[in-house]
């Protein structure tokens, strides 16, 4: 669904933004696009939207080059880019009304209908009359949303869709991101949360600096990273001696347990080994790696650096 070899892009005054990306978006999949702000994906997604042109390299979306093919491949592709354009003298149901009636390919007959089903979709219907300037930067972040849902697309680029909201209006946007690809939409999701990508996404790629660190599926993203033996005790000291005399290596004590690489014998062995030894276990297991172990491990570094 997206492809783009060699890809860069540096604007005047020298800055690097996208240094040699080679992406690829399998269709039907949920795919996040990760990194820190400033890593080089808006820039990304403005490139592939035809925005933008690039310095160097290609982009495809759908199968036809970009910008070149812009306008027949963006009547398939709803977009949510840096936050909606709005009128804000307008209702939100106005708002949306515009922006259908601007779609070349949108039947009028079908507008108000259609119109009603994406308020519905992103839970505005209620605030549907409120003029957008009086909307939260959540319900501005929904009311995009709905814009980009106002026709069956093969493709749905969002980038930060959830900027804004409260935990509860995350949930249901990724909810609702569930729902659209299995219908069959393929959605390309920018984001610098990882918690948000390993929940909804099925693939991902990690951008740093401007450069692609990684891409592949979720599942194989985080099992680059170790797994860990995690013991939850107050009784730290005598609890990693346990450990070490059990043959557990790269051991790091906290304040509250230890933590340890994932041993090669039987974990229930390890346990009953320091209860016998007198250590209060309050909580053991092997901790399965995240997305932002996987990252960590890539990058050395945290997510939330500037790049």
């Amino acid at each position: 669904m997206i492809a783009t070899r060699a890809l860069s892009k540096r604007y005047r005054g020298g800055q690097l933004a996208v240094d040699g990306l080679d992406l690829t978006v399998p269709a039907g999949s949920v795919f996040g696009f990760l990194g820190p702000n400033g890593s080089g994906k808006t820039t990304t997604i403005r490139v592939l939207m035809g925005l933008i042109e690039p310095t160097s390299g290609t982009a495809s979306v759908l199968g036809r080059p970009v910008p070149r093919s812009a306008r027949a491949v963006l009547p398939h592709v709803g977009a949510l880019i840096e936050g909606p354009a709005l009128y804000g003298f307008l209702s939100g149901r106005d708002n949306l009304l515009r922006y259908d009636a601007a779609d070349p390919t949108a039947d009028p007959r079908t507008r108000r209908a259609r119109v009603e089903a994406a308020l519905d979709r992103v839970g505005l219907s209620a605030a549907a009359g409120k003029k957008a300037k009086a909307y939260s930067l959540g319900m501005k972040q929904r009311l995009g949303l709905a814009a980009a849902l106002l026709q069956p697309r093969r493709l749905l680029v969002l980038d930060e869709p959830t900027n804004g909201l409260d935990p509860q209006g995350m949930r249901e946007i990724r909810t609702l991101v569930r729902e659209l690809a299995s219908d069959g939409t393929t959605v390309f999701l920018s984001s610098h949360l990882l918690d948000e990508i390993e929940q909804v996404c099925t693939h991902a790629a990690v951008m740093a600096q401007g450069r692609l660190i990684v891409q592949g599926p979720v599942a194989d993203l985080a099992a680059g990273a170790r797994s860990r033996l995690v013991v939850t005790t107050p009784d730290t000291g005598d609890a990693a001696r346990i450990l070490k005399e059990q043959g557990v290596t790269d051991l790091v004590v906290t304040e509250t347990g230890v933590t340890a690489e994932p041993p090669d014998r039987e974990p229930a062995e390890l346990n009953a080994a320091l209860v016998t030894a007198g250590v209060r276990v309050r909580g053991f297991g092997i901790e399965r790696a995240s997305l932002e172990d996987a990252f960590v491990a890539l990058t050395g570094e945290g997510f939330d650096v500037a790049g």
